[in-house]
């Protein structure tokens, strides 16, 4: 982390705060969507699906008083597979490099063996940290307090703010809070940049995404997509992109490719009309799906695809 913030300094004002803040929580409690809330653009896909995230996304938040770099980790949970574990560390380790964590909560939910495991973990650490009770426009004030007075069990002397990460309802207030846990720093990222994550990553991400939701219950989350090639045309204003889908049976590569190529075709055109939202060019973009059998307990394969 280190080695990133030197690499990315640009300036440093004697009152300017910058510094490192982490959001974790189990899956599907809401961490992809609150990072998108807070910075105001799509830097983390979302989906229904577990695990939908699985690398450390940076979102980048910049005021005229302060920087903050905020880290999405995988969804933290008990897994078997090699692939689980490596997104655990994953996520586990961010807390060592932070100025601050967010844990989300789903407040719609009971607390699971899950919550007590990190509020286990985070119990061990020093590192600021404030309880963020997600979805918070869906539960009454009755079924909220509770909640609030186990968190408070589970993690006493921390500050718990309701939120809705779809809403952005309670957000300034944690704004606020994590702001006041800057140091003195400087600004790592020039204004306008939201993400350090590369425009190959965003393609492959987005893909990934679109097969998350198009495929809801019919494809598990052993699904990773390579991009093969990234070629940006100027004098066209245009990128050519072209991008394999990896699963691990070939019963998923006949949903994923569905009747005629009509699912692949519906990937590739969703996935095409964000990209060229998202990188304000025109975008083509060839998509071919792959069996990898046992990819995610391959530590090569896992390597190869970025976990």
């Amino acid at each position: 982390m280190a080695d990133v913030k030197n690499k990315n300094k640009e300036k440093t004002e004697p009152s300017f705060r910058s510094g490192y803040i982490a959001i974790i929580g189990r899956p599907n409690v809401g961490k992809s969507t609150l990072l998108n809330q807070i910075l105001g653009e799509k830097v983390a896909i979302v989906s229904p699906k577990p695990q939908t995230t699985r690398n450390r996304v940076s979102g980048i938040r910049t005021t005229a008083a302060s920087q903050i770099i905020f880290i999405d980790t995988p969804g933290i949970h008990q897994g078997h597979s090699l692939m689980n574990r490596r997104l655990m560390d994953t996520a586990l380790h961010t807390l060592d490099d932070v100025d601050g964590v967010l844990w989300l909560l789903d407040a719609h939910d009971k607390i699971k063996q899950e919550e007590e495991r990190i509020a286990e973990t985070l119990r061990g650490v020093e590192t600021p940290v404030l309880i963020l009770l997600n979805k918070m426009d869906l539960v009454s004030k009755g079924k909220l307090l509770p909640l609030m007075e186990r968190c408070a069990q589970l993690l006493p002397d921390k500050e718990i703010v309701p939120v809705s990460a779809l809403k952005g309802e309670g957000l300034d207030i944690v704004l606020n809070i994590v702001e006041g846990w800057l140091p003195v720093g400087p600004q790592y990222f020039t204004e306008g940049e939201h993400t350090d994550q590369s425009e190959r990553f965003l393609a492959s991400e987005i893909v990934r995404e679109k097969v998350f939701l198009l495929t809801r219950e019919e494809i598990p989350y052993g699904v990773a997509v390579t991009i093969d090639e990234f070629t940006e045309k100027e004098e066209k204003n245009l990128i050519v992109i072209a991008a394999t889908i990896h699963t691990e049976r070939d019963s998923h590569k006949g949903i994923l490719i569905g009747k005629r190529g009509s699912m692949l075709k519906e990937i590739g055109k969703q996935a095409r009309e964000e990209l060229e939202s998202l990188l304000g060019c025109r975008i083509f973009l060839e998509l071919f799906v792959r069996v990898d059998p046992g990819w995610t307990q391959n530590p090569q394969a896992l390597s190869e695809m970025g976990l």
